[in-house]
């Protein structure tokens, strides 16, 4: 019924008029065209809305060749009843504009050919594959925070069993560990917990600070100084998706959507030094399954200190492979329907192989391409107003959207989210909201006053005026824009702060922080090294910041390049 109903259509080609091409005579009567020099069947398709592959259908062409004065058919046979107008019909009314589609359609993805409505086999070719193609890159940026989260468990399994490691930086992070967006001021604890045989239990040391984020990379609850032991440490116990056992009383209970967990902390300089700090962590800090609390194993302690080691996800075809594995592992209800809806249609469906052919192959390596150039313009370059501090500032927002990334209450923020979880890692309301003399703020930039990328050939200054608002400290951090990983230079620690004791104010109270392949006479102390050719940018981090930051009363200098 359906092949009777299409051919009925009627045999006056959909004819746009003559043009600078396929500009021969048309006779509407027989739906003929006379081939002018110059023509081409693709230019004569254009004018009657018709496909190249049609045209050599219905003229009986072997080939694309056409000469001067050759007359081709451009409408398919019809029946004589066809040729009756539709107004004529008993039941015939008027179609709204926009309703119908023109049988020619000049898009950014091509020309495409429909006959009545219905798209040609090649057009429909063409749009399945744009189809793909999108779906791919929102499905590349929408995975980026699970791919993060992938490549941070893989990592930490390197360097030991997961319930039962805490990979600690005992002399603070350098800059031989690739990790995003990493400090050298405070002592890193990164702990992977997983559920899947049982509850697990984690005792936090006293004066840390931390968050649990799941699987899916969303903010579970705070652990220490802004969590429900308000830094005195205690027993949280992380319970598995959906578990209905016995609660025991004495815990901070956990309920994460997800089996897989990150569970970072951090404990802080006594004086200047790590070492009070991980003597803590190593004296309070206990990890294990709540069916061994009698007996628990010890607690393994792998310091990845001055140790190469890379924590940051690849943004090639393998991010896809990444993703698969988690969506296998994980609860589907720890997601969304759209989201998983988006990797389904890529291929990506729990309980099913992800195996694409050739042709889904090449579009999804096409995909982590434009996904990664993507996620690096929404990072150093992003477009919308309200992801800065101020106006006319170049001074940026970490969390763009709150830490649960969205610009209104159910409203995800995408972009956003997709800035974040590239650049970094780590989720909690304590970096987002205000939390006077608590928690940290990182206002960061990749650009110069002038909005200008950073040059590692050329001298910039920072200018922090007096009164830096923090209860703690604060300090200056460079990072590789290709890694986003700390600037791998002479300097062990590319960093300032006030903790340094060779840091220099000046008489006023402020300080100038220096960025320069080689250091200002005089200013070495106040001075982080950079690689010519190679771009750069940095953050500022105020621990404990104080009201004059939160009510802008004090606000950091523009970085400004030097003569």
């Amino acid at each position: 019924m359906l092949a009777a109903a299409l051919s009925l259509g009627s045999a006056q080609a959909a004819d746009q008029g003559p043009r600078h091409h396929a500009g021969g005579t048309y006779d509407a009567a027989t739906a003929t065209y006379v081939v002018t020099k110059g023509d081409d069947l693709i230019e004569i398709g254009k004018r009657f809305g018709v496909s190249a592959t049609e045209l050599k259908e219905w003229n009986g062409l072997a080939s694309d060749t056409i000469d001067a004065g050759e007359t081709l058919k451009v409408a398919a046979d019809s029946s004589a009843s066809a040729a009756t107008p539709a107004n004529q019909y008993k039941m015939t009314t008027d179609i709204a504009p926009g309703v119908a589609t023109p049988d020619t359609l000049d898009t950014s993805i091509g020309t495409l050919h429909l006959r009545d409505g219905v798209p040609s086999a090649d057009s429909i070719e063409t749009i399945y594959d744009n189809l793909d193609r999108s779906r791919a890159l929102q499905a590349y940026l929408l995975g980026i925070p699970i791919v993060n989260q992938a490549s941070m468990r893989d990592s930490l399994k390197e360097f030991g069993p997961v319930n039962q490691t805490d990979v600690i930086w005992e002399e603070l992070v350098d800059s031989r560990t690739v990790e995003l967006t990493a400090n050298d001021n405070t002592i890193y604890n990164f702990i992977w917990i997983d559920t899947h045989d049982g509850p697990v239990v984690l005792e936090v040391p006293p004066k840390s600070l931390g968050a649990i984020d799941d699987f899916w990379y969303r903010w579970v609850t705070d652990i220490g100084i802004t969590g429900p032991d308000k830094g005195e440490g205690g027993k949280y116990l992380i319970l598995p998706p959906g578990y209905k056992g016995e609660v025991p009383e004495g815990y901070f209970v956990v309920r994460p959507s997800t089996y897989g967990n990150w569970a970072p902390f951090r404990t802080f300089l006594v004086d200047g030094s790590p070492k009070p700090g991980v003597e803590s962590v190593k004296q309070h800090l206990k990890i294990y399954p709540l069916a061994d609390a009698a007996n628990p194993a010890p607690t393994t302690f792998a310091n990845a200190s001055g140790i190469s080691s890379n924590f940051v996800f690849p943004g090639d075809y393998s991010f896809w492979e990444l993703l698969n594995q988690v969506v296998q592992e994980e609860p589907s209800t720890g997601s969304d329907p759209t989201t998983l809806g988006l990797f389904a249609a890529i291929g990506i469906e729990k309980g099913k192989p992800f195996e694409p052919d050739a042709r889904m192959k090449a579009i999804l390596e096409d995909a982590a391409k434009i996904g990664a150039a993507t996620a690096r313009s929404l990072a150093f370059k992003m477009r919308e107003k309200d992801a800065y501090f101020y106006p006319d500032s170049q001074w940026r927002l970490p969390f763009f959207g709150g830490y649960k990334f969205e610009v209104a209450p159910g409203v995800a923020n995408l972009d956003g989210a997709a800035f974040f979880y590239f650049f970094a890692t780590g989720v909690t309301p304590a970096m987002a909201e205000k939390m006077v003399g608590k928690g940290s703020q990182y206002p960061w930039t990749a650009l110069d006053a002038d909005g200008s990328p950073f040059d590692g050939a050329k001298t910039y200054k920072l200018h922090l005026p007096p009164n830096i608002p923090v209860k703690d400290f604060w300090s200056v951090i460079v990072y590789d824009t290709q890694t986003r990983s700390m600037l791998q230079t002479d300097q062990r620690f590319p960093s300032v702060s006030s903790q340094n004791e060779n840091l220099q104010a000046n008489p006023d109270g402020s300080v100038d922080v220096w960025f320069a392949p080689e250091a200002p006479a005089g200013k070495e102390g106040n001075w982080i090294q950079t690689i010519p050719g190679k771009g750069w940018f940095m953050i500022l981090r105020l621990y404990g910041p104080l009201e004059p930051w939160f009510d802008q009363t004090w606000r950091p200098g523009e970085i400004e390049l030097q003569p």
